[in-house]
């Protein structure tokens, strides 16, 4: 049986601020928990059915931290509709973006990205073409929200997103191109991409804000190939970075 204790603290981690006040995030599922077990993350505790348990090998290390747990126990804590075997709580790391780092790397910026579901996809898109490094404006969604931990499939893993006033960012940067996505942009298939350089993103609805537009070298979009007067007005913007992404890496190759 695990404790009330325990439900109420791992209930609490659906919340940013108790994310924040404790430094732990929640992670559910057989794939991430697999792919977190054999990360650099610390992991803090593990609550799993017994069934699991006897099909997966933890490190010793980890054996005061397994607690054996029902299924109806795990729907107390579990943030999905349809409770996993496995739940894994995490401490959130510290990662410090050094600039430098950036330098000779492609680097997805997102100015107010809201949608858990879709920073989550974007990340694991990243993952999937090598992208290291994503920085997030401020008043972005969370990385450490269950929603997006989930929608990553584990890719969080492998790809550090940093939270910074993109002011900083700009402010730094005096020789990587930077390449905004706008509607009226130029058509991206007919752009000139350079392998390295900041690749910058608005937010869902409302694009990237004015005081910013001053910082892009090249404006770019993704052009409709549908002429029908009600076509769709524009894509979802984890579609769009996956197209933008894979442009970026076709040219680089």
């Amino acid at each position: 049986m695990i404790t009330k204790n325990q439900i109420q603290l791992l209930t609490s981690l659906q919340i940013k601020k108790f994310r924040n006040e404790h430094g732990l995030f929640i992670a559910e599922g057989e794939k991430i928990s697999a792919l977190l077990l054999n990360s650099s993350y610390k992991i803090h505790s593990l609550y799993a059915t017994k069934e699991w348990l006897t099909g997966n090998k933890i490190s010793n290390d980890l054996s005061t931290k397994i607690f054996e747990t029902s299924n109806h126990e795990l729907q107390k804590i579990s943030g999905l509709s349809s409770p996993q075997e496995v739940i894994i709580v995490a401490e959130i790391p510290n990662h410090s973006l050094q600039f430098n780092d950036l330098n000779s790397a492609l680097t997805l910026v997102f100015d107010e990205i809201k949608d858990p579901g879709n920073l989550g996809t974007i990340i694991r898109i990243a993952d999937w073409f090598g992208i290291r490094h994503i920085i997030c404006s401020p008043d972005s969604v969370d990385v450490f929200n269950p929603k997006v931990i989930q929608a990553t499939m584990g890719s969080f893993c492998h790809v550090e997103v940093h939270y910074l006033p993109l002011e900083e960012l700009f402010s730094w940067n005096h020789h990587l191109p930077v390449y905004g996505t706008a509607m009226d942009g130029k058509n991206l298939y007919e752009c000139d991409l350079e392998p390295n350089g900041l690749i910058v993103f608005g937010n869902e609805s409302r694009g990237i804000k004015q005081k910013y537009k001053s910082q892009i070298d090249q404006k770019i979009k993704i052009p409709s190939f549908n002429n029908n007067p009600s076509k769709a007005e524009s894509l979802n913007i984890s579609i769009a970075a996956g197209i933008v992404c894979s442009e970026f890496r076709r040219r680089g190759n």
